[in-house]
């Protein structure tokens, strides 16, 4: 596997890092976005607000931002079942750029300017009907390995090292130019944004511009930056990753009526 593609891997490690870090989100209410409607209410699994995060925090080596990498790779390998994790942990500065990641998804910003990996080497595609393009389901499939190995987290012991590890992305947001805010919030409030997400239902059309393509359905298209790119993800992955997302922000310690619902769209 070349350097690339083990970049672009790190998406699935990422998610789960930075949802170790209170919770990856893609979905930020920072407000001015219009309401999807829920077209299609989907039940929510039951959850126990007594859930919460286990009392004792692990104690890690201490180590600076500078020299933490080779920690976060050991730790994400405990973590996670998944084979792929060795190949995949390449990439340098790991807590600064999940802590950019995090703090650009809370403010609906798509993550790419961070951190690359999270955009898949295979192109992107596209099928017609008649005149309209729509987005070929087959450019899901471009995810189902970083989702694969995120879904391979154990969300409460995620949340517990993330406990362990949170001065280093303290520090790491101090350096963003926070130097008196709590990384917590942020992170939660990712990991709702991303929560909040529609699981759409049926084609997805698309508009042609310049150099790329936007949502036809302007409700989809109203959506954040952060919330269009999860849903690139594909139905599928997006059940998946919200999941275990909900488990975790649970495990943060978020109250369940707090919890947003899984809900679906249709474009039918």
């Amino acid at each position: 596997m070349d350097e690339k593609r083990k970049v672009a891997m790190l998406a699935a490690v990422f998610f789960g890092l930075i949802a170790l870090a209170a919770g990856v989100y893609y979905i930020f209410f920072s407000g001015g976005r219009p309401n999807v409607p829920e077209k299609i209410q989907v039940q929510a699994p039951a959850v126990k607000e007594t859930e919460t995060v286990p009392d004792q925090t692990p104690v890690f080596p201490a180590t600076s931002l500078d020299n933490s990498d080779d920690l976060i790779r050991k730790l994400s390998k405990e973590l996670s079942t998944s084979p792929r994790l060795d190949a995949w942990l390449q990439s340098k500065d790991l807590v600064r750029k999940i802590t950019a990641a995090v703090d650009s998804i809370a403010d609906g910003l798509s993550p790419a300017k961070q951190i690359d990996f999270f955009i898949p080497e295979d192109k992107f595609e596209v099928f017609n009907i008649g005149p309209a393009e729509y987005l070929d389901p087959k450019s899901y499939e471009r995810y189902n390995l970083p989702v694969e190995v995120f879904v391979s987290f154990d969300p409460k012991e995620t949340v517990r090292y993330y406990h362990g590890l949170k001065p280093l992305f303290q520090d790491a947001y101090k350096e963003l130019g926070y130097p008196n805010k709590d990384f917590d919030q942020t992170l939660k409030k990712a990991l709702v944004e991303l929560l909040e997400t529609p699981v759409v239902e049926g084609d997805i059309r698309l508009e042609k511009k310049v150099k790329t393509y936007a949502f036809a359905d302007p409700k989809l298209e109203g959506l954040s930056e952060a919330q269009k790119h999860f849903l690139r993800l594909g139905p599928g992955n997006v059940g998946a990753v919200q999941i275990k997302l909900r488990e975790m922000v649970l495990a943060l310690g978020l109250p369940a009526d707090q919890i947003p619902r899984p809900c679906a769209y249709s474009t039918r």
